[in-house]
């Protein structure tokens, strides 16, 4: 592990010298991730990108992309385009990327079984704003989203997200 890594433990996400709360997935943390379960996948991934919504915020960093209305996310594991972002009309499994809610106005996206995904291990693994404290997600970290935006800011090029086995 190195300096930059985001390392995940039980009493939240440890990054830059702090402790962030946060959010996992409600199948808890598992060795054998698989599509639909819920679970925050064990490992290390990489951040390889950052998503946000311009109509709600400004850019937040300068390697940030914007999610433009049609902007979806297959999770479709029979489909060739599973776990890749996709345009609207979609006729296969998605997630809707710009949603009317916040919780996706700011989205980490790690290379959890990216870019050559692997049929059913499971689609994207994001850091987004939470619902709440203590709601757990889909299999996604999530957390408060002023500590999102400033977690945002401090990821560099080498920044991992580091998920324990020992958390399983």
């Amino acid at each position: 592990m190195t300096r930059h890594d985001m390392v995940l433990t039980r009493q939240g996400l440890r990054f830059m010298g702090r402790l962030w709360p946060c959010t996992i997935g409600k199948g808890g943390v598992l060795a054998n991730k698989r599509e639909g379960d819920g679970g925050t996948p064990v490992g290390m991934h990489r951040i390889v990108g950052l998503l946000y919504r311009p109509d709600r915020m400004a850019r937040p960093t300068d390697w940030a992309v914007p999610i433009r209305p049609g902007d979806l996310w297959s999770d479709d594991p029979t489909h060739e385009d599973y776990n890749l972002m996709v345009r609207a009309p979609y006729p296969h499994s998605h997630e809707t990327l710009r949603r009317a809610d916040p919780l996706y106005d700011l989205v980490l996206l790690t290379d959890w079984n990216w870019p050559r995904a692997e049929k059913g291990r499971g689609s994207a693994i994001f850091l987004h704003r939470w619902r709440r404290p203590g709601y757990p997600t889909e299999g996604c970290v999530a957390f408060r989203p002023d500590h999102l935006r400033r977690i945002a800011r401090l990821i560099r090029y080498d920044t991992r997200l580091v998920v324990p086995a020992s958390l399983t």
